[in-house]
């Protein structure tokens, strides 16, 4: 059996649940304590406020928005504040979303070519060219999104099975066919490809943002699965027991469905966030269990689990299901 060389998954990636209180707060996370993030992924659970995605690259005070095809927020001195080095810092404006006890959550990253995890930024010419990154592996999924103007986000991923084909994080649309976003490329273990998009991943003259995932045995997974219609659902392998999951049908219609273990700490896994909607959490579709080494479907909705449609998903662990030294994960 091979084990995985990331016995402790919370020194590179971590999920946050926290209180707004209208003024600074700094949050500290609960795992690994010399887990500074590079890639701070923020949502209110209690209201339907946007999701704000800050990244140490671009810096402080500069988010994108998940949902939306808007351009960087580079005038934001009163959101995050701080990256520190075991959590991080939100200020008045960003926390005046949570007042009177809101709640959100926060999803965070560490980069390290160790974790399978790079942040690029870069600077468009709508001429096909390939970009170079530092993971040293293949990456498995890509999101991009232009910094300096609208743009919908760019995702590749590699359960859609060619480089001619793309989501967007921001849509509930399907998968869209066509040449001028990955160049029909397929990324390598040093730069991927971008095409002439003048829009999505090379815009003359625009800045970008691009978050590359490779896969680490026991920590990370992308990949496919079918649905089949039943509350009995498919069962997905990741080899570990998940902290984090997002998937998506990829046909037309259908939301980027995001759960994680601290907001449900127990199965059935039922609280629900969309990566491209603003919408506040709720439990209407989605339902699964997080084992010791994948997740179970149980949802019946087409969201999640319909007959014969093809999902796309991304996950992290809490736990490998082995570690190196050959200690099993249990189940919850």
């Amino acid at each position: 059996m091979a084990y995985t060389t990331i016995d402790d998954p919370t020194a590179y990636f971590q999920c946050k649940l926290f209180t707004g209180n209208a003024s600074s707060n700094a949050i500290t996370f609960d795992g690994n304590t010399n887990m500074q993030p590079d890639f701070v992924w923020v949502k209110s659970r209690s209201q339907a406020y946007g999701h704000m995605l800050y990244n140490s690259v671009s810096g402080v005070g500069k988010y994108l928005s998940a949902e939306s095809n808007a351009a960087e927020n580079a005038n934001a001195p009163d959101t995050l504040t701080a990256f520190g080095s075991n959590g991080f810092t939100l200020d008045d404006q960003d926390n005046a979303n949570y007042t009177n006890g809101g709640t959100g959550v926060a999803w965070n990253w560490k980069e390290s070519a160790d974790a399978g995890f790079d942040i690029v930024t870069y600077t468009g010419n709508q001429t096909a060219r390939t970009i170079s990154h530092n993971l040293g592996a293949v990456p498995k999924m890509m999101i991009v999104k232009t910094r300096s103007t609208t743009g919908n986000w760019g995702v590749y991923h590699v359960g859609l099975g060619t480089a001619n084909k793309r989501l967007e994080l921001d849509s509930s649309a399907a998968a869209d066919t066509g040449t001028s976003v990955w160049n029909d490329t397929d990324p390598t273990s040093s730069v991927f490809s971008v095409g002439n998009n003048d829009r999505i991943t090379n815009g003359n003259g625009m800045t970008y943002v691009a978050y590359l995932f490779a896969e680490k045995q026991g920590y990370s997974k992308f990949g496919s699965y079918t649905g089949n219609g039943n509350a009995d659902g498919t069962f997905v392998y990741t080899g570990f027991k998940p902290a984090w999951f997002m998937m998506k049908n990829t046909a037309s219609g259908n939301n980027w469905h995001m759960m994680d273990n601290k907001r449900d700490s127990d199965n059935v896994v039922e609280q629900l966030l969309k990566a491209n909607a603003s919408d506040a959490e709720n439990t209407t579709s989605g339902k699964m269990d997080f084992l010791s080494n994948g997740v179970k479907i149980r949802s019946t909705s087409t969201g999640a689990n319909g007959s014969g449609a093809t999902y796309i998903y991304m996950a992290f662990a809490e736990n490998p299901f082995v570690t190196s030294t050959g200690v099993p994960a249990t189940a919850r």
